[in-house]
């Protein structure tokens, strides 16, 4: 049968998000996986300028719905004529950097943060992540599934399942590693204790030996072998309280029992950092810090992130974005065309991205190579080094900061058509819909319609901000203020406001 990817978006309710498809478990039938891959995979052959690529790499997370879409993948790869490499159990940006070095695309199964019911596929072309441009062309293809693989209900034949998978070897893991260890004394870390609160994240064994290669003592928490849904974004409360024990240990002493405690989301692509005292550090903060760290030319960053950037004053160049990695990314690319040299970005969510190889030190003979997509790795090790740098803990150094307090929150459950209306209603009534709506807040002194409605009150700059989630059926809030108690003021009552909205 033939099929328009586009309109199999509309009727499966399995939708583009950053970098790939999203959607409930149950809507990921093996035909819906399948038509997507062949969909990406048509649009990336004709995307290379000439270059051929005769293999795809797939690697998948933790959730339990993960192998069988993996299972799919590979066979849809093999249906194109090409042979799928099984990376198996892989951080997303170990899978994409193996990708790039390979000059392969790669499809990565995973839903990220989001909660088990559902997952996604992530899709990486050879020369680098889909930009929104790329996510247009995936939806016009027009692929042909052959009906005999599939029964009625949409489900791969037991005999069906690709039958030429190759295993990478563990090779995709080892450049990944290599890329730091390379980059990097093997002491670099030496004397650093670090707690790593594993739960379900795909990176946990890989991170843990990583850490250990480079010098740091690292002590393993919180394990788990059911999916834990951990955002980084929108910390949930019980790890809150777990950072809080760990750090404490068994209270017989003032000391700290590590310097930093750290995790990911599900497939380890955004870092959690708590400092020394188990406080939970906002993502877009150590974002400031690794650029810092890197001594960056040119820091791009989402409308999101918190407006310490530009009020430290350490970058010569800030550039803003819409949100999601694929506006970064492209950033990214246009500073390095414009002529900067050490060109970084990062999101709020902490995920961080260097789009050019940066030496950490002159005294090292290989730079860290560019990676181009959320990472994780390179934030701790940032974090560490520069509190050792100015000789102070975690803690102080965030507090050297320009202080401006970020929050963030999402009501969950919330209709995609009725978030659309509300966010075009507000956008088409101006000033005298948004006014009365938010006085509460205060004078409205600016806004900013790049990605949602970004509003400012006041003279000492409040800020609210409205975004529907683009792959979630989520309605996500981020309020900015000079202290805690405000911007989590700012949060709750904006988050009423919104919730209002769905009794009409």
């Amino acid at each position: 049968m033939e099929l328009r990817i586009n309109s199999l978006m509309a009727s499966s309710g399995v939708a583009f998000g950053t970098s790939g498809a999203r959607g409930l478990v149950v809507d990921m039938s093996d035909l819906v996986c399948f038509a997507y891959t062949l969909g990406f995979l048509q649009y990336a052959a004709r995307q290379e300028n000439g270059q051929t690529f005769d293999r795809v790499a797939v690697a998948y997370d933790l959730r339990s719905s993960s192998p069988r879409i993996a299972r799919t993948v590979c066979r849809a790869v093999e249906y194109l004529g090409l042979k799928p490499i099984d990376c198996g159990a892989l951080p997303s940006p170990a899978l994409a950097y193996y990708g790039f070095a390979k000059k392969i695309p790669t499809v990565m199964v995973t839903g990220s943060h989001i909660p088990e019911d559902r997952n996604g596929i992530k899709f990486t072309l050879p020369g680098g992540e889909i930009l929104k441009a790329d996510e247009a062309g995936i939806r016009e293809q027009t692929v042909t599934v052959p009906d005999e693989l599939f029964d009625s209900s949409g489900v791969l034949s037991a005999e069906e399942t690709a039958k030429s998978v190759a295993s990478d070897g563990g090779e995709a893991k080892r450049l990944y590693i290599d890329r730091f260890v390379r980059a990097l004394p093997s002491d670099f870390l030496a004397g650093f204790r670090i707690g790593f609160y594993e739960h379900s994240a795909v990176g946990r064994d890989l991170l843990c030996e990583l850490y250990t290669k480079l010098g740091a003592s690292v002590t393993r928490l919180g394990r788990s072998d059911t999916f834990v849904s951990v955002d980084t974004e929108a910390v949930r409360g019980e790890d809150i309280v777990s950072a809080k024990r760990w750090a404490a240990g068994d209270g017989r002493t003032e000391t700290p029992r590590f310097d930093a405690i750290v995790s990911t989301d599900g497939d380890s692509d955004r870092p959690l950092v708590f400092d020394e005292h188990g406080d939970w550090i906002r993502g877009d903060l150590t974002g400031i810090i690794t650029a810092r760290f890197l001594l960056a030319d040119c820091v791009v960053t989402p409308v999101n992130s918190s407006t310490a950037l530009e009020l430290c004053g350490w970058f010569p160049n800030v550039v803003r974005t819409k949100i999601g990695s694929p506006y970064v990314v492209e950033a990214m690319k246009k500073a390095v065309a414009q002529g900067a040299e050490r060109v970084v970005g990062y999101e709020a969510n902490g995920g961080f991205l260097t789009a050019t190889p940066i030496l950490i030190d002159e005294e090292y003979l290989h730079p860290l190579s560019a990676l181009p997509t959320r990472d994780t790795v390179i934030v701790l090790i940032a974090v560490l080094l520069m509190s050792k740098k100015n000789g102070v803990p975690i803690s102080m150094l965030i507090d050297h900061l320009p202080h401006r307090i970020t929050a963030g929150d999402r009501l969950n459950d919330f209709p995609a058509d009725l978030a659309q209306r509300k966010m075009e209603e507000l956008l088409l009534g101006g000033r005298e819909t948004i006014e009365p709506t938010f006085a509460a807040f205060g004078e409205l002194t600016g806004m900013d319609t790049t990605d949602g409605l970004r509003m400012t009150f006041g003279d000492t700059g409040d800020i609210v901000h409205l975004r529907p989630s683009g792959n979630a059926p989520e309605f996500r809030c981020y309020t900015e203020a000079d202290t805690v108690r405000r911007a989590q003021w700012l949060l709750g009552k904006a988050l009423d406001i919104v919730a209002q909205w769905r009794l009409g």
